[in-house]
């Protein structure tokens, strides 16, 4: 996910000069603060597994391990709710301008390079080192499509569901995309489709709620409505969005949050404090988006965000394993940082070895077979339509009935019915 900005002074519904893709165009500052935040936000869904979500690894009651840190932990577990805001800023963000061939490039080089290479570490993991968990070979396989949840097979580690959500989401941009992005444009759409799939959620329509991403919308309409505000300025219609989209993902998440957090963790959440912390994910968007702070310039963050992907996707498994080994040998708090240590070491290795030399290929490749696609499919319908015009098969000259020279029917030229003999004259090059 990049965090790339646009000039503040660009006209909202600026499109890219002619001859000149977005690609190649002046590339304008990174967002470093954003970068920063997720990867805070990593950081604290890879503190609550290893602290607050029950598990086997530390040998003993997960209640007596890290009691101080498990109490805030339960609530770092919302970082995917705070990806899924930023994803609504950045995506639409990265999306504004583009074709839909190049956001299809960016966004499989972005997800799937690391994340193939998280399944098959996590997998040869749980399968050849350590029963952490139960999976098969084939679970492993369909999961490397990242499309699991389609047919009904369990994920390889639980975080990627978010990933599916992300998915969806970018689907949904890629068509945005094609129809074209304005600000007018993108502010009916934060406000109508997060609409759409609450009401298909209230209304049971399970494939609509699939597809329309309920209940995760209003999160990343929200962040799409501050984007707008970041691109264009403060405005009363983008604010009015932003808020009923977080009212509404309150309102949505809070109870599903209390459930799983009851069921999955050692420390009972509390409603009030999972009020605040969804609101706070907005919140922290708008912070580090709209105020100074997105004129921060720090490489260091932008370095740390670059590791936000791999160490989500590797860190539960591969951490928690580090923590089998070390329980019993070492202080809790030497084994939290052990972990977390040997996670973030994983991350990186993943980035420098995976991410940044195979990433740039993949999208110039799949950018590349989009726009043949494209290309095709549009070459096939002007085809189509020149078939319906002539009222024959696409590809077929004019004929007369019984006849392979070219039809002599008469035409109407000039208000004036021409003779039977007569032909149309065919319009010269330029007029």
């Amino acid at each position: 996910m990049t965090t790339t900005a646009p000039p503040r002074t660009a006209r909202p519904d600026a499109a890219p000069a002619p001859g000149r893709s977005p690609a190649t165009a002046a590339r304008a500052p990174r967002l470093a603060a954003l970068d920063a935040l997720r990867f805070l936000a990593a950081l604290g869904v890879l503190a609550y597994h290893f602290t607050a979500r029950q598990t086997d690894a530390w040998g003993r009651d997960l209640a007596e391990v890290a009691p101080a840190v498990a109490g805030w932990a339960t609530y770092t577990s919302l970082g995917p709710e705070l990806f899924f805001v930023i994803s609504g800023f950045v995506i639409l963000m990265t999306a504004w301008g583009r074709s839909v061939p190049d956001i299809i490039g960016s966004r499989v080089a972005r997800l799937y390079p690391a994340y193939w290479t998280g399944v098959l570490l996590t997998g040869a993991l749980l399968l050849l080192v350590w029963e952490g968990k139960q999976i098969t070979g084939g679970q492993v396989l369909v999961n490397l499509t990242l499309l699991q949840s389609l047919v009904d097979v369990g994920h390889v580690d639980g975080v990627y569901w978010t990933l599916w959500v992300e998915l969806r989401f970018y689907v949904l941009i890629a068509l945005f995309a094609a129809v074209g992005i304005t600000r007018r444009r993108v502010l009916w759409f934060a406000a109508l489709w997060p609409a759409a799939a609450m009401l298909a959620r209230a209304l049971g329509w399970s494939d609509a709620v699939t597809w329309l991403v309920a209940p995760y919308a209003p999160l990343f309409a929200a962040g799409m409505a501050l984007y707008v505000i970041h691109r264009t300025g403060h405005a009363v219609v983008p604010w009015l969005l932003v808020a009923a989209n977080t009212a509404v993902a309150t309102a949505a998440l809070v109870p599903a949050r209390m459930h799983s957090l009851g069921a999955n963790s050692v420390v009972e959440p509390s409603a009030v404090l999972l009020a605040v912390a969804v609101p706070a994910c907005v919140g922290l968007v708008a912070l580090v988006s709209l105020t100074p702070l997105s004129r921060w310039r720090w490489a260091g963050l932008t370095a740390a965000g670059a590791l936000t992907y791999p160490l989500y996707l590797t860190h539960e498994y591969w951490g928690l394993w580090v923590i089998h080994l070390l329980h019993d040998r070492l202080p809790v708090w030497a084994v939290l940082v052990a972990a977390t240590g040997f996670s973030l070491v994983l991350a990186w290795l993943v980035h420098r070895f995976v991410e940044k030399p195979f990433g740039p290929r993949l999208r110039r490749a799949t950018t590349a077979g989009c726009e043949r696609a494209r290309d095709a499919l549009v070459g096939l319908a002007g085809l189509v339509r020149a078939g319906f015009r002539s009222g024959q098969e696409p590809g077929t000259p004019p004929t007369t009935p019984g006849s392979r020279e070219p039809s002599r029917i008469a035409a109407k030229k000039d208000g004036v019915w021409s003779g039977s003999r007569s032909t149309v004259d065919p319009a010269l090059p330029g007029r």
